[in-house]
């Protein structure tokens, strides 16, 4: 039997990580849509980071990269993809945080924002962050330097999964009765 102040509390925490959950898979929609609707702008960037043209041109480094169109053309195409289906797991995360209480759908809500803001943190950690930061050295370009937005995106995602999870474990506490033994010694 939960106490009044532990329900009031994974109540609140359940409430922010759904509103949180809903925030984000809202940035990330509009950020599928925008790359769908105004493919090139986004299509530039992309392919200006996997050639490395605005890079320091160190020899050491050109090797890695990327200048077929057709495969930085395929890359951007897969983050697209990517983007979309994060953004429809986390839509679905905030549909069932919003139903949770007709459905019981709050441990499944709690599974699916999970997926979907590792989902996000995978593609702006690993994917701009790692991959387009470090190995094609975007750092390194005045104008399409996009480390500083993976970064940012990254800890976004990171806090609000770092919620939803904190969300789960005290809705998993119970009170227990004064005097328990607790396992500690004294």
């Amino acid at each position: 039997m939960q106490n009044r102040g532990n329900a009031t509390t994974s109540s609140g925490l359940s409430w922010a990580a759904a509103v949180l959950t809903g925030m984000v898979a809202l940035y990330i929609t509009l950020v599928a849509f925008g790359n769908i609707t105004d493919f090139g702008t986004n299509q530039a960037y992309v392919r200006h980071v996997l050639a490395m043209d605005t890079t320091f041109q160190d020899p050491d480094l050109m090797w890695r990269a990327i200048t077929s169109r057709t495969v930085q053309d395929a890359a951007y195409v897969a983050v697209i993809v990517w983007e979309s289906a994060a953004a429809l797991v986390l839509l679905a995360a905030t549909a069932l945080w919003a139903l949770r209480g007709r459905s019981g759908g709050a441990p499944r809500a709690r599974r699916l924002a999970t997926v979907g803001l590792l989902m996000m943190m995978v593609l702006f950690g690993a994917g701009f962050w790692a991959i387009g930061g470090e190995w094609f050295s975007m750092w390194q370009s005045k104008q399409w330097n996009g480390v500083e937005a993976a970064v940012r995106n990254f800890l976004m995602t990171g806090v609000v999964l770092l919620l939803v999870q904190l969300s789960g474990m005290v809705s998993g506490m119970t009170a227990r009765p004064a005097g328990a033994d607790d396992g500690a010694e004294d």
